[in-house]
């Protein structure tokens, strides 16, 4: 299995599922919820750890910073994620009624009517509440950019190492054979084409979204800078392809700065940016988030107002920071939050899981796209307010 990619592993998981459930009796089935239910413990255990683990040192850390730069392109980066989260929302509340229908309640009023439970369950009580968590994270972030303290900070980012490690080790690979047990679970229980036909369309729906953002970015970029948007864009579109295959904003890195540098920013500058906005700016990852839970609430006949999905952007801004570059960083950061404030149960989890991870791909390639219109805007507006090389290395 490692010689496949996660998408791939997550496709075949999926197709296997179907073929699997469509021939099962329930007591293979029960088999597969028996796994599926002490997976999903697990990874409820694990939540808050990885909240703290994110939050906590990825504050603390570029808090330390002084220099107007960083805080110009931070403010530029969430503002970019938290407008491409408003976009989608929006985009979901209007289309979907329309794209999704007959798939409401009407047809699938309950994620969990059917579904078979497992054999037995262990209780894998968290440490503490999600809430409690994104506190305290807070706090230590905070209290170690104020004190700058080395000891307290190196703690959270060891504690950090060791959050990705169980993700990278543990929970991304065991994520293929979750995602079997639920597609066969729901195949034998018969709701299985209502979620493979919402796949579908948010998939379509996703892409275009993600490319009309980029060209709202680069519409910016470009008329702040006097270049040409679409040729911008063009010089991008190596990176682009290149976090298709990595599905990593981190590994792509080399590549978004050599292309960034093609858009006429000054390289010192880029040098800065593009490697803070791989951890901070995650509009791809936002809209396909957003789109992606709106999606499984409407299967529940639910739809989100702008007053409950407001405070969710806003916190999912900060809660994905320095998620590490790995596949599916973003959503193990947001679960959390989707528990707390928009009423996610497990079923819930694991189809956003699913959704998520099976177009993870396009967000990070959103994502560092975007990159390069964001040191764009950077580099001009720090060209009219002064902001010279010596803040710049103010920021380190």
């Amino acid at each position: 299995m490692k010689s496949f990619g996660l998408l791939a592993r997550i496709v075949a998981a999926i197709i296997l599922g179907i073929a699997i459930g469509s021939i099962s009796n329930e007591w293979l089935i029960k088999l597969f919820a028996t796994f599926n239910g002490l997976f999903g413990n697990f990874l409820g255990f694990v939540i808050p750890l990885i909240i703290i683990g994110f939050i906590a040192p990825g504050i603390g850390s570029m808090g330390r910073g002084a220099g107007k730069l960083l805080g110009l392109t931070g403010i530029i980066a969430y503002g970019s994620t938290i407008i491409a989260g408003i976009i989608a929302f929006l985009v979901a509340k209007n289309v979907y009624p329309t794209l999704l229908s007959g798939q409401s309640l009407e047809s699938f009023s309950d994620p969990t009517e059917g579904l078979r439970s497992g054999f037995f369950d262990v209780e894998m009580a968290p440490p503490m509440e999600v809430m409690t968590a994104l506190l305290l994270s807070f706090v230590l972030g905070l209290g170690i950019a104020a004190i700058k303290g080395d000891t307290l900070l190196h703690l959270t980012e060891d504690f950090r190492d060791i959050i990705q490690l169980v993700i990278e080790k543990v929970i991304i690979p065991l994520l293929p054979i979750h995602i079997f047990g639920i597609f066969a679970n729901m195949t034998y229980a018969g709701q299985v084409t209502t979620i493979l036909s919402v796949f579908a369309k948010v998939f379509v729906m996703i892409i275009i979204l993600h490319l009309l953002y980029l060209i709202l970015q680069y519409t910016i970029a470009g008329s702040m800078s006097k270049e040409n948007p679409f040729a911008m864009l063009k010089k991008m579109t190596p990176a682009y392809f290149t976090a298709l295959g990595t599905q990593s904003s981190a590994a792509t890195i080399p590549v978004t700065l050599e292309r960034t540098k093609t858009l006429k920013v000054r390289e010192r500058i880029a040098d800065f940016t593009v490697p803070l906005l791989a951890n901070i700016h995650l509009s791809g990852s936002t809209i396909t988030l957003v789109s992606c839970a709106l999606a499984v609430m409407f299967l529940q006949g639910d739809m989100a107002s702008f007053g409950s999905i407001m405070p969710f952007l806003l916190m999912l801004g900060v809660t994905m920071i320095a998620a590490p570059g790995v596949p599916g960083g973003a959503v193990m950061a947001a679960i959390g939050l989707l528990e707390s404030m928009l009423g996610f149960g497990p079923t819930m989890v694991s189809l956003m899981i699913a959704l998520y991870l099976a177009q993870d791909s396009i967000g990070t390639a959103c994502n560092v796209t975007g990159d390069g219109a964001i040191t764009s805007i950077a580099d001009s507006i720090s060209k009219r307010r002064n902001i010279t090389e010596t803040d710049k290395a103010e920021a380190f």
